[in-house]
């Protein structure tokens, strides 16, 4: 059976226009593969391409060589080889991603931000905004905060807004860049149980886990960059 994800002699390399060209070379035939309900916890160095590779996966960055295929709607998908429409799609149905930032309209309420993967996947409103609210709870934003835009929230309940956001809706393959950086010992302990829930439910994530315990406490294997 083909793989869920499956990366294969990946090439990638920035050119520092602003440093006499400098190169600064980051993946060299590098491959890797990911199933149903796996999870590779990625660790090392600052600098050393982590970050990188799941914008690499997401698509917002392009590699030099190399492939990246990916089961989506029933087909393979080289996401290296995808038409834009397609990367979108593929980000809508198939791939969801947890960066470090919220980015987000101004004045849109947070059950709203959180709800939105499920909205546009055409799910109901009233069923995603229940889902939406169950894990504003879970992670400890309080009620009274829900109809309020999560620009005007702190750092740490921003974070956990987009965690949630990223959580909302199931998605095959799972990007999470670290999730836990910055909160408490209680949201860490639920953001991990959101990880756990996703893998059984059959999801493949690869994050970013700089504390070894909690990487290793929901990762299958781990990668040192």
């Amino acid at each position: 059976m083909q793989h869920l994800l499956e990366i294969t002699a990946l090439e990638k390399h920035f050119i520092l226009h602003l440093q006499e060209s400098q190169r600064i070379d980051v993946f060299s035939d590098f491959s890797l593969t990911l199933d149903e309900g796996q999870s590779l916890g990625l660790a090392g160095p600052s600098g050393k391409g982590k970050s990188s590779l799941l914008k690499i996966i997401w698509g917002s960055y392009q590699p030099q060589a190399g492939s990246i295929r990916i089961r989506h709607r029933g087909e393979v998908v080289d996401i290296m080889r995808a038409s834009p429409r397609e990367v979108l799609d593929i980000r809508r149905h198939t791939i969801g991603y947890v960066t470090q930032f919220l980015r987000v309209i101004p004045r849109v309420p947070a059950i709203d931000v959180v709800a939105e993967p499920l909205l546009e996947r055409g799910v109901a409103p009233e069923k995603a905004r229940q889902r939406a609210s169950e894990l504003l709870e879970r992670l400890s934003i309080p009620e009274k905060l829900w109809k309020l835009p999560p620009l005007t929230f702190s750092g740490g309940e921003q974070q956990r807004v987009n965690i949630a956001r990223g959580f909302c809706a199931p998605s095959p393959v799972l990007l999470l860049d670290e999730p836990t950086a910055s909160l408490d010992a209680l949201n860490r302990a639920r953001v991990l149980e959101l990880v756990r829930d996703a893998l059984s439910a059959g999801s493949a994530v690869i994050g970013i886990f700089h504390d070894e315990a909690e990487r290793l406490s929901v990762c299958s294997r781990s990668l040192i960059l």
